[in-house]
């Protein structure tokens, strides 16, 4: 394995402009929540004065309880001892519990977590940080989560859902023999098949499942993994749950930010409803309000304002926080400087900039993930073969294609040179116009703008007929494309993390580690 390039976000033309104004500060108000050893700084300092003994205390409990019966390396024992003193925090990213982790970039998330922690302790000897996942397991839908794709297969678990999906429990394992199939004969094909068969045993729940895996590939590097459905968490935030429910506090205090962003870059990642939080029974279900009463939407549950929050405090472990909710409870319960997340968690964590300080918790550090690219050698040497650099599949890939096809031939030159031509003369021509009669001018520019659409679909009918002739090239380029961008997208989004285990086993999770950047965000590429 050889890494050939390493790009940043800014020259990536796919990256969202939210993202990279980010990255640039460039949106007022955030220039703070970007990486920087100053910026942690404050960060240690902010939380240390807000995150209590007591929560810590909790926080210590809550994890044994939930890593019982996972056999923990030594890193993770003095992780866990740690996080009681107060000079510890925690650097954290969350995911869903997909089917067997899902796409492969779950794992260079979770490996960014794990060495910003190292690089935060290089940095600050005096402080200890640990790298913590935080599993998603009271989402609802299953069909999000629910399968799985390698190279040639793909792999999808049938159960009864309904409720949150880490409550599931396993008992279709048809999945597993066909995957035993597929990865039998590779290297390291009988260990990803144990791995597979130890996390989806019958009678595991989902969590459990990804809690196995996950401890599984990263116990080593002292990663702490945390299931947010927990009374004993819940507990610590019945307070801002129940401000939520009598106010609508997260969607007036977020609306400045939200208009902003609207404004500015056309939408907001997720919209805020006037009560973010669901409510658990033995499916999840939104909680609305109709003026007068609290109703569980999709059910017959109606409770008064008294009642619900009785029930707030007598239970609230039913109250489960949506998309939205779930980065303030997050930030709640764990001493937290960073989060680290793809574009779209990072769009939508920025809505929330004023909500925190509402309620009066730090907001982090925000860090847009990281994320890989593992090519073949053999398509490597293609690429050169035909003068391209990898930088050109994540551009404007159709234009280069047009290039290529067209480099031998004058037809687009000529196309362009008359197209410039044609808009000249009208130029001209709706001058000399408008001093005859104002009018006129605008006669021929509606002429310019017939004519040039007729113009505009003769040249991309010649352009088609030039791809017909180099149809050979066409192709080559466009199987190319897909070498690179499996089912059209990018390829950390589509292949799970057994298409690589499977060849060079826990040296592809070194490899990535060592190649992970901390201090910007990137697109690196590795020859295989």
């Amino acid at each position: 394995m050889k890494t050939i390039d390493k790009i940043s976000f800014n020259d990536i033309e796919s990256i969202p402009q939210l993202v990279k104004d980010f990255l640039n500060h460039k949106i007022e108000g955030f220039e703070k929540n970007t990486f920087s050893l100053n910026h942690f700084k404050d960060q240690l300092h902010l939380k240390q004065n807000s995150f209590t003994q007591d929560q810590r205390q909790i926080l210590s409990d809550v994890l044994e309880k939930q890593f019982s019966g996972l056999i923990l390396s030594s890193k993770q024992k003095e992780n866990l001892e740690n996080l009681t003193q107060s000079n510890t925090f925690t650097i954290t990213t969350g995911h869903q519990l997909n089917l067997f982790s899902g796409p492969v970039f779950f794992v260079y998330k979770i490996l960014q977590t794990i060495k910003t922690c190292v690089y935060l302790k290089e940095n600050f000897p005096d402080f200890n940080f640990v790298p913590v996942y935080w599993m998603a397991s009271e989402d609802h839908d299953f069909a999000e989560i629910n399968h799985f794709k390698t190279e040639h297969n793909y792999y999808e678990i049938n159960e009864k859902f309904g409720g949150p999906v880490g409550r599931i429990t396993v008992s279709d394992t048809f999945f597993i023999s066909e995957f035993e199939k597929e990865f039998k004969d590779s290297v390291f094909g009988t260990e990803l098949i144990l791995m597979l068969k130890e996390s989806y045993k019958p009678g595991n729940t989902f969590t459990d499942a990804i809690k196995i895996l996950v401890n599984r590939l990263f116990s080593e590097f002292g990663l702490l993994i945390i299931d947010g459905d927990s009374r004993e968490l819940k507990n610590q935030i019945k307070d801002i749950f129940k401000d939520e429910l009598l106010n609508f506090s997260l969607q007036k205090n977020s609306k400045e930010k939200v208009d902003f962003l609207t404004e500015k870059y056309g939408k907001v990642q997720v919209n805020p409803r006037d009560i973010n939080l669901f409510y658990l029974s033995d499916t999840r279900d939104r909680i609305d309000f109709d003026g007068e009463k609290f109703i569980v939407v999709d059910t017959d549950k109606r409770f008064s304002k008294e009642e619900i929050l009785q029930e707030l405090e007598s239970h609230p472990e039913k109250f489960s926080p949506n998309a939205l909710m779930r980065p303030v409870y997050q930030e709640k319960v764990l001493p937290n400087l960073a989060y680290i997340g793809g574009n779209a968690e990072i769009m939508y964590w920025l809505e929330l900039k004023d909500y925190f300080a509402a309620v009066n918790i730090p907001f982090p550090v925000l860090i847009p993930r990281n994320s890989m690219l593992f090519i073949k050698e053999k398509t490597v040497g293609k690429i050169e073969k035909l003068n391209l650099n990898i930088e050109d599949f994540f551009g404007n890939f159709t234009a280069i294609t047009n290039q290529k096809i067209l480099k031998d031939s004058n037809v687009l030159s000529i196309l362009e040179e008359k197209e410039l031509l044609f808009e000249k003369s009208f130029s001209e021509l709706k001058t000399i116009a408008e001093t005859t009669e104002r009018s006129f001018g605008n006669m021929v520019k509606a002429e310019e703008v017939r004519q040039l659409k007729s113009f505009k679909r003769m040249k991309k009918r010649l352009l088609h007929a030039e791809k017909i002739k180099q149809g050979e090239l066409l192709n080559r380029l466009e199987n190319l494309f897909l070498d690179v961008h499996p089912s059209k997208t990018w390829q950390e989004r589509v292949y799970n993390f057994s298409v690589f285990f499977s060849d060079y086993g826990y040296s592809w999770l070194e490899n990535c580690w060592e190649e992970m950047e901390v201090q910007e965000s990137k697109l690196i590429i590795v020859a295989i």
